[in-house]
C-alpha cells in the first residue's frame, strides 16, 4: 500500500514540526506549510491525501482555505481535518458547513489525532461495488458512481467526498428513511466524534446544490421526527 501524503498547514513552526514528526512515526509522508497560499501551491503541485489545517493562518482564515479545496474541482475529494484552539459547537459547525470532514480541537494528543487521520483515510477509500453500479440519470440528477461526476440539469457540480457519499447512498436507497443517527454511522463511521447536527448542515448544503428551490426540496425530503429519505426525480432510476 502506497504511502498516504498528508499536507500539514499550521503556522506555528514547534506545532508543524510535532505533528508532522509523529506522522511520519505512524508510517505517513507529512508535507509542512505554515500559511494558506503555500497549501494551495502545494495542493495544485501534487495532490494530498489528506489535509490537516490550522483554523487561524497568517493570510486566510482555516475555514475560506478550506471552502476554495472543497469548491474546486481538483480538490474537491481531498478530506480535510480541522486542526485548531476554537472547540465551540458554533466553531465546529462552520467548519463543517465549509466542508471539513472531522474537527480536532487544541490541546489534542498526538494518539488521538493521528486515529481521527486515519478514521477519515478509512472513509475515503472508494467500495469496489461504486464501479459495477450503472449511472443514476434522472429528470434533473444524474450520478456517474465511479467517476464521481454529479450534474443537476446538465451542468456538473461539484462535491466533498462526504457530500457525493451521503448523496450516493441517498439514490442508492430511495424511499428509504434514515435518522440522523444512523447516516452519522453509514457515511461517517461508527467510530466518528462528528455532533449529529452536522447530518443537518450537509443536507442543507446538498439541497442547495442539487434541488431547484432548496427551500422547498422535491428530492431530499425531511421526514418528520423520523429522518431523511432520497425521492428519485420524474425519470429517476431506483437503484
Amino acid at each position: 500500500m502506497a504511502t498516504k501524503r498528508i499536507l500539514v498547514v499550521e503556522d506555528e513552526e514547534d506545532i508543524r514540526d510535532l505533528i508532522c514528526h509523529h506522522l511520519t512515526k505512524e508510517g505517513f509522508q507529512p508535507q509542512g506549510v505554515s500559511d494558506a497560499e503555500t497549501a494551495l501551491v502545494e495542493v495544485r503541485r501534487k495532490k494530498p491525501d489528506a489535509i490537516l489545517l490550522d483554523l487561524m493562518l497568517p493570510d486566510m482564515q482555516g475555514n475560506e482555505l478550506c471552502r476554495i479545496l472543497k469548491g474546486s474541482e481538483w480538490s474537491a475529494m481531498i478530506p480535510i481535518v480541522m486542526v485548531t484552539a476554537k472547540g465551540e459547537e458554533i466553531d465546529r459547525l462552520l467548519g463543517f458547513e465549509m466542508g471539513a470532514d472531522d474537527y480536532v480541537t487544541k490541546p489534542f494528543s498526538v494518539r488521538e489525532l493521528v486515529a481521527r487521520l486515519r478514521a477519515v483515510l478509512r472513509r475515503t477509500r472508494e467500495i469496489p461495488v461504486s464501479a459495477e453500479l450503472a449511472p443514476y440519470k434522472g429528470h434533473s440528477l444524474s450520478m456517474d458512481f465511479s467517476s464521481y461526476e454529479v450534474r443537476v440539469r446538465g451542468k456538473p457540480v461539484n462535491l466533498s467526498l462526504i457530500e457525493f457519499r451521503l448523496l450516493k447512498h441517498f439514490v442508492t436507497h430511495p424511499h428509504c428513511v434514515y435518522s440522523r443517527s444512523q447516516l452519522l454511522d453509514l457515511i461517517w463511521g461508527k467510530d466518528t466524534t462528528v455532533m449529529p447536527r452536522t447530518v443537518d448542515v450537509h443536507i442543507q448544503k446538498l439541497r442547495a446544490r442539487i434541488e431547484e428551490n432548496p427551500g422547498n426540496p422535491t428530492m431530499i425530503l425531511t421526514v418528520r421526527g423520523a429522518g431523511y429519505k432520497f425521492q428519485p426525480d420524474p425519470a429517476g432510476r431506483a437503484l
